[in-house]
C-alpha cells in the first residue's frame, strides 16, 4: 500500500470517527464527511451544521481536536453554526 492510500485511508477514518463523535455529544442538524475529490478543500472534510449554539462549543472543538482536525473558516448562518474541518 502506498503511502498516498495509507494517509488518505488514516484520514478518513479519522473524519468519520470526528463525525460519530459529533453527532453522539453535540446538538447537531447534519453531519457529512466528504472525500478529496469531492471537497473544496482537496481532503477528507468534515461538514456540521449545529443547532442552537452560538460559536463553536467547546466539545465540538475537542472532538475535532482529538482527531486531528483542521478547522476551516465558514459563516454562520441564521441560528446555526456551520463546521467544516479536514483531516
Amino acid at each position: 500500500m502506498s503511502k498516498t492510500v495509507r494517509c488518505t485511508v488514516e484520514n478518513r477514518h479519522r473524519v468519520q470517527r470526528a463525525a460519530r463523535a459529533l453527532r453522539e455529544t453535540a446538538p447537531t442538524a447534519v453531519v457529512e464527511t466528504t472525500p478529496p475529490v469531492r471537497s473544496e478543500h482537496n481532503a477528507w472534510t468534515l461538514d456540521a451544521v449545529l443547532r442552537e449554539t452560538e460559536g463553536v462549543p467547546p466539545e465540538v472543538l475537542r472532538e475535532l481536536a482529538l482527531a486531528g482536525l483542521t478547522l476551516q473558516p465558514t459563516p454562520t448562518q441564521a441560528e446555526h453554526q456551520h463546521v467544516v474541518a479536514t483531516a
